[in-house]
């Protein structure tokens, strides 16, 4: 039979040991570790391994348990994003191969729109040029797309520009008849919106009596419109295929005018500004419809006899004017070798850009608001001499082998694909003057093709533009004018001018002094 003191001790030892267990079981202010639970861990770990001589290592398990429970919170590895760049734009890409379910059969025989990038494809490969086929695929499909969705008349892949963080694929268009007219009207309506606030900015400024800068700055070249000159096509942009097309703005004479002046490569950003020399009245997206303007100009070509001009009323008095032509129904096709050796064989199908920055003359010394004058006043005004000269380009459809040199160095280089098998070969030509522009003909078939940088072969080397001369911060008069300082000679003369005058008028009154004596 067990005592009272028997219960005590046994309570005072649960006492003890629940003291005991509270103690170990505290946490470590280090490590956040506790005793009780590393020998939990150890003793366990023993009963599993079973080791020899577990008095000798039992530091050393100690030491592994420990280390196995060390977590780095200070870890230089970065936690793998959920969804990358190339995913999402994986993802977009994907939309392209997917055909909608409400979507009709095509009419194969019916002409399409959609250029057959797959044939071009195959002859930049023969040439030498272009970009990969899976690429190309791809830019087919966005073109498909954008067709659709702009319900172009005509659309073609012009080329592919670099830039320094992204590149810009290019696609060629023309609207339908109609909604090139809603276009032009849209633009100038954006184009008044911006013209408003500048114009209650210069009525505030009236106010001021500070003398005002009697510079006045050329007048503004109009630009062409919309289907004419170099604005005949619009242009559509976007940095891979898959994501979204970006209309061009029209492009003016004055931004191709300091686009000709500068050099700077693209960012692949359209809203970025541009820091240039002259100034350039624009954004990256102007900046880059001033390029492309400019390559197409000078690098568009086809064989010689394939296109015929239009002719237009009152096209015949001025040729130079005509931007129109259309297919040769009899245009017999050159051989590969004959295109490859003569330049004669290629012609330019796209308008000059006269140094005005249009394609045509326009003349500025006429204000369009003095036309509507009377006849008097008219009759005066063509009376004064010194009319300017109009600028005339070469014609449409001249031939390549009347282009000049630059540098010393030929605009153009010709070659065939091939010197073993001539009867398959295409014609390739390669422009040194904007490097990156390429052209092949096969029979009837030619196209025009551009990758690169976007920038004109400068020479040896480019030199920007020497800043105009200072204007005179006032106009020079008598009354701001400092007299200057008498010399020695000068200051004698005067003397003895002084000293003379005083004798004769010395002489003068004593003279009269004497008559007056006399008189008495």
């Amino acid at each position: 039979m067990r005592t009272p003191e028997h219960h005590d001790h046994r309570r005072r030892s649960g006492q003890l040991a629940a003291s005991f267990k509270a103690f170990v079981s505290k946490s470590s202010t280090k490590s956040h570790l506790n005793l009780y639970d590393h020998l939990t861990r150890l003793l366990v770990k023993v009963m599993d391994e079973h080791p020899d001589n577990v008095v000798d290592v039992i530091e050393d398990m100690s030491r592994d348990v420990k280390r196995e429970l060390f977590q780095d919170k200070q870890s230089t590895l970065r936690d793998f994003p959920q969804t990358t760049v190339a995913e999402q734009l994986a993802e977009q890409q994907r939309l392209l191969f997917l055909r909608p379910e409400d979507a009709e059969h095509e009419d194969e025989l019916g002409e399409t729109p959609l250029p057959n990038v797959s044939e071009i494809c195959f002859f930049l490969e023969q040439a030498g040029v272009g970009l990969s086929r899976e690429e190309m695929q791809k830019i087919f499909l966005a073109l498909k797309q954008l067709i659709e969705s702009q319900a172009l008349m005509r659309c073609r892949l012009w080329g592919k520009i670099l830039g320094t963080e992204s590149s810009y694929i290019v696609a060629e268009a023309e609207y339908r008849e109609g909604e090139d007219e809603e276009e032009q009207n849209t633009e100038e309506a954006v184009e008044e919106d911006e013209r408003e606030p500048q114009s209650q900015e210069n009525e505030e400024n009236e106010v001021d009596l500070l003398p005002q800068s009697t510079y006045k700055p050329p007048a503004q070249v109009p630009k062409e419109g919309i289907g004419k000159g170099a604005n005949k096509y619009v242009y559509f942009v976007c940095k891979e295929p898959g994501l979204p097309w970006v209309k061009l703005p029209s492009v003016t004479p004055a931004q191709i005018t300091v686009a000709r002046q500068m050099r700077k490569f693209f960012t692949g950003r359209l809203d970025t500004p541009i820091v240039s020399y002259p100034p350039f009245p624009g954004n990256e997206a102007n900046y880059l419809r001033a390029q492309i303007a400019r390559i197409s100009a000078g690098t568009q070509v086809s064989p010689q006899g394939l296109f015929q001009a239009v002719e237009e009323e009152g096209d015949e008095e001025d040729e130079a004017q005509q931007d129109n032509y259309e297919v040769n129904p009899d245009f017999e096709a050159f051989s590969a070798v004959e295109m490859a050796e003569s330049l004669s064989t290629w012609v330019h199908h796209v308008q000059h850009i006269l140094r005005q920055g249009r394609c045509t003359w326009v003349n500025m010394a006429v204000n369009p608001e003095e036309d509507a004058s009377e006849d008097g006043e008219a009759e005066e005004k063509e009376e004064e001499p010194d009319e300017p000269e109009p600028e005339v380009g070469p014609p449409l459809l001249s031939p390549l082998s009347q282009d000049a040199e630059m540098f010393n160095t030929p605009p153009w280089t010709s070659k065939i694909s091939s010197s073993l098998t001539y009867h398959h070969a295409i014609a390739v030509l390669r422009s040194n003057l904007w490097p990156g522009a390429y052209a092949y003909a096969c029979g009837k078939k030619f196209e025009n093709f551009y990758v690169g940088w976007g920038l004109k072969y400068a020479g040896e080397g480019y030199s920007p533009p020497v800043p105009p001369p200072p204007e005179k911060e006032y106009p020079s008069g008598p009354e701001i004018t400092e007299t200057l300082d008498p010399s020695l000679e000068e200051e004698q003369a005067l003397k003895e001018a002084l000293e003379e005058q005083q004798a004769a008028q010395e002489a003068m009154e004593a003279s009269a002094e004497e008559d007056e004596e006399d008189d008495d």
